[in-house]
């Protein structure tokens, strides 16, 4: 028997009950950054199922099925968070609300866990702050080479307890759109505090459950995710460990996201942000399982939608390139369907790992963005769609005369 890479969840990530309700079902897909050459021969790859489960008890939206790490960041891991502005931008706000609300300065120590190439710690840097970046991913090489200290690892709480023993406790731990990646999250939150000094505060970005539900990004669901959160279920989580969220943004990063600060229990006051977003999640229904089920009907609806129009547009000779291939461009593939002869190629900005791969579980090439401006095909097909005000303007303006696909939360065709 080969040797199991995934497992199913059967217990709340964080609650620990069994309570589990069945969300979503977007089928058996591959991991999302599983890219092959372009030219290879198709092989025998793993696809792994991708259910959503809701727990009442925690509020926490988690994936019914965990896959090795190793096999969804391994050393070759293609992304990297500098190629993309709103970013960038996030990162360099991030620094700035540390330096003002938390009074982070040169004699601050600051630890970002799941540093990528460390493009967050350079802000942090450029401030006088002494920083560690920890990723488990060849991107660890890539800060080092510009100068932001990274150590090549997974965060796990021996790791955290030798970070602690050589560096001493930090200021201020950031966990940026990796804290709802990260299996046994406990261990995690404990590794955390291991690290954390007595008044050290720990700020999470996470992708946000209301904003996913609110614009249907199911595209947003794929394995790397485990966990999909709102206040509540981290606000539960938290206070398992003995924190306090004492402040709470929201930030357009990933379609919508939530920046959360937290610290030890009593060590801040608690602001007004925290009770008012709760409150919003009341209303918005994210307590309410109807809320998920009418979210699943929603999504399958849109999905019939996308291929009409894709059809109408192939059946006039239309020609389709899809702009961007993020992670979340994979899930809309495979759960749609759409292949090489839907969608011509990928285009991806120069210097992006992806190019020269197929997207994953297709034949669909990614190829670099000058072929869109040399090749003029009559639609661009926007995967990074929640940057669509962006997009459409920039393309345009560097010679696109072709219309735009917006796929989601309403497919539409949108001119030049």
């Amino acid at each position: 028997m080969p040797p199991t890479t995934s497992r199913n969840v059967t217990r709340c990530q964080i609650s620990q009950s069994t309570n589990l309700q069945s969300v979503l079902f977007l089928g058996f897909v591959p991991p999302v950054n599983d890219m092959q050459p372009v030219g290879t021969r198709p092989v025998e790859r793993p696809m792994y199922p991708l259910e959503l489960l809701y727990c009442p008890d925690s509020h926490l939206v988690q994936i019914g099925c965990q896959v090795d790490p190793e096999i969804l960041f391994p050393p070759e891991y293609p992304y990297t968070s500098g190629t993309t502005r709103i970013l960038r931008e996030n990162f360099a706000d991030l620094f700035e609300r540390c330096r003002d609300r938390l009074g982070v300065d040169a004699s601050s120590f600051v630890i970002d866990v799941g540093s990528n190439d460390g493009t967050l710690l350079a802000n942090f840097k450029a401030g006088g702050c002494r920083v560690l970046g920890i990723d488990p991913t060849d991107r660890a090489r890539l800060a080092n080479e510009r100068g932001i200290s990274s150590l090549q690892a997974f965060f796990t709480r021996k790791a955290a307890r030798t970070v602690a023993a050589e560096y001493g406790p930090a200021s201020l731990v950031t966990a940026t759109n990796v804290f709802a990646h990260m299996p046994d999250v406990d261990e995690v939150v404990a590794g955390i505090l291991d690290v954390l000094g007595k008044a050290g505060v720990f700020v999470s970005e996470s992708h946000y459950l209301l904003d996913l539900i609110r614009t249907l990004q199911y595209d947003t669901v794929y394995h790397e995710h485990l966990r999909y959160y709102s206040l509540h279920s981290l606000r539960f989580l938290l206070e398992k460990h003995g924190m306090e969220i004492f402040h709470v943004e929201r930030i357009p990063t990933h379609g919508g996201s939530v920046r959360v600060f937290a610290a030890r229990r009593g060590q801040y006051p608690v602001d007004p942000s925290v009770l008012n977003q709760l409150e919003e999640e009341r209303r918005a229904g994210l307590l309410d399982p109807e809320t998920y089920r009418r979210f699943a009907a929603d999504v399958f609806q849109s999905k019939l939608d996308l291929l009409g129009l894709l059809r109408d547009v192939k059946a006039l000779g239309g020609r389709i390139c899809g702009i961007g291939a993020p992670s979340r461009a994979s899930t809309l593939i495979a759960y749609t369907g759409l292949d090489h002869e839907m969608i011509d190629c990928v285009l991806e900005i120069q210097g992006s790992y992806k190019i020269g791969k197929y997207m994953p579980g297709t034949r669909i090439p990614v190829l670099e963005e000058s072929a869109l401006f040399s090749e003029q095909p009559e639609y661009a097909l926007l995967f990074s769609w929640h940057i669509a005000g962006e997009l459409m303007p920039r393309l345009t303006r560097k010679g696109f005369r072709g219309k735009y696909i917006v796929p989601l939360p309403s497919p539409r065709i949108v001119a030049g």
